[in-house]
């Protein structure tokens, strides 16, 4: 059992003993963190709150929610909500920052708090560690009896939807012309909720629904990974969907099955949706060092600049904001689309594909043709702790030095078309190791060759 405690926020499992686990405590005292760094900042007493739908959310939110009342905040009371969702809530309710009570794909034993800033964007790495300061503080003040805050319920996300529908780039009337037979798989959480109803709003009649019912108990393994997806892959194709949609607990990833029930690649929603978006609005993009180049590729070709900012969506944000990037993400599924916020949102992923679908006038397996061929491998290497794994990342750029090579986050080596990435874990003695290549085979050999290498390095 596990208890994570990083910039962005807290992540752990349920059960077990404080300071391990995600326990009653342990959620309190960093909730209380938290709400006494929004009352520091002075920018407001009101925060934001959403879930997704897993098991342990209703007893993790009420947690947090009284924690917050107690320390004399008004609660924003969103209840089962897309991080999205929460994340737009935030800004247009002025409020001071945000919580999302979840843990996105892991499984359902993991819960987690997300922590936004008053923009509603994670918060960045200097003020993260000041929340993490203020938990180990034994000197928290708390209310007073009349001082408490106050909590009133918001149904946002009739207004996110709308937001959507009102983006320039999202045609309803093209998408509901074409009469799309689409299904989904939301894994039993609250994308159950809000897929179909972005659907419907956007003219799709015939939804086919699978684990759309958010109960928390996930049906499969909440990653939306093509290892996981077999059941609505053969869905789409049984019952002759033109699309399949599946999206994490929070909905802010997103996986498109193609209308031959084949992945349309999940590194691919964001090179689909970019294409779209620089057709009619040419500017700069931005995705991390881990995802495809196929981004970079199409981005050169209509003329404009790419750029690759480190893994993590804080680091994808201040690198769209400081290019005027027009969009942007992570290749595992995450579309940021600034015209409607910072942060990534499969919501308006789904309507900018359907739009872009719709208006291409072809199969969704025929779309994903035009697009560059490149497969990933992904693999890790376990060290014995106490290696010094930035003098084993130094030994290797050193014995690549002939390839360009990016050290923004890690070491990316690019080898004439094909590149791998290699980050250490801030949790564990690991290196994560990513390939990219034209074959699946030659993806492999890449992350093959770097075990080898450092295999090969510790043993000198």
């Amino acid at each position: 059992m596990t208890l994570i405690k990083s910039i962005s926020g807290i992540r752990g499992t349920i059960g077990g003993n404080t300071d391990e686990n995600l326990t009653p405590i342990d959620v309190v005292k960093f909730a209380s963190a938290f709400g006494t760094w929004i009352l520091q900042r002075g920018k407001g007493n009101e925060v934001v709150l959403g879930r997704d739908a897993r098991i342990s959310g209703p007893m993790v939110y009420e947690l947090i929610a009284q924690t917050l009342v107690g320390l004399g905040l008004n609660v924003v009371d969103l209840g089962l909500s897309t991080t999205p969702t929460v994340e737009m809530a935030v800004a247009d309710e002025k409020a001071a920052g945000g919580i999302i009570v979840t843990a996105s794909h892991n499984p359902k034993q993991w819960n987690a708090l997300k922590l936004l800033n008053e923009k509603g964007e994670f918060i960045s790495g200097e003020d993260g560690e000041a929340v993490l300061a203020l938990a180990e503080s034994p000197d928290l003040q708390f209310a007073a009896v009349d001082q408490l805050g106050t909590r009133r319920c918001l149904d946002y996300l009739p207004t996110h939807i709308e937001k959507i529908l009102a983006l320039p780039l999202v045609n309803k009337e093209a998408i509901a012309e074409k009469k799309f037979k689409i299904a989904v798989d939301a894994v039993n959480s609250v994308g159950g909720v809000a897929v179909p109803a972005l659907l419907k709003a956007l003219g799709v009649d015939e939804i086919v629904e699978l684990n759309c019912e958010p109960t928390g108990h996930f049906a499969h393994n909440p990653e939306p990974l093509a290892e996981h997806l077999g059941e609505i892959s053969s869905l789409v194709k049984s019952q002759k969907c033109h699309l399949g949609i599946v999206v994490d607990p929070d909905v802010d990833r997103l996986a498109l099955i193609q209308d031959d029930g084949e992945m349309f690649g999940e590194e691919y929603t964001l090179v689909a949706c970019s294409d779209y978006v620089l057709k009619y609005t040419p500017g700069p993009t931005v995705s991390n060092l881990s995802s495809t180049r196929a981004l970079r590729e199409l981005t050169e070709k209509a003329g404009q600049v790419y750029t690759a900012s480190a893994v993590g969506e804080v680091n994808v944000v201040v690198a769209m904001k400081e290019t005027g990037a027009v969009i942007g993400g992570e290749g595992n599924g995450g579309i940021i689309y600034p015209e409607l916020h910072y942060g990534r949102d499969a919501l308006v992923g789904i309507a900018l594909f359907l739009t872009h679908l719709a208006q291409s006038g072809i199969k969704t397996s025929a779309l994903r043709a035009q697009y560059p061929q490149y497969v990933m491998s992904k693999n890790k290497a376990e060290l014995q702790a106490g290696t010094d794994v930035d003098a084993l990342l130094q030994k290797l750029q050193e014995k690549y030095k002939k390839h360009p090579i990016n050290t923004v986050d890690g070491v990316k080596i690019d080898f004439d078309g094909d590149w791998v990435h290699l980050r250490k874990s801030n949790t564990e003695p690991i290196i994560r190791i990513y390939a990219e290549s034209g074959s699946q085979t030659m993806a492999d050999n890449l992350t093959r060759k770097i075990l080898q290498d450092i295999g090969d390095l510790l043993n000198l």
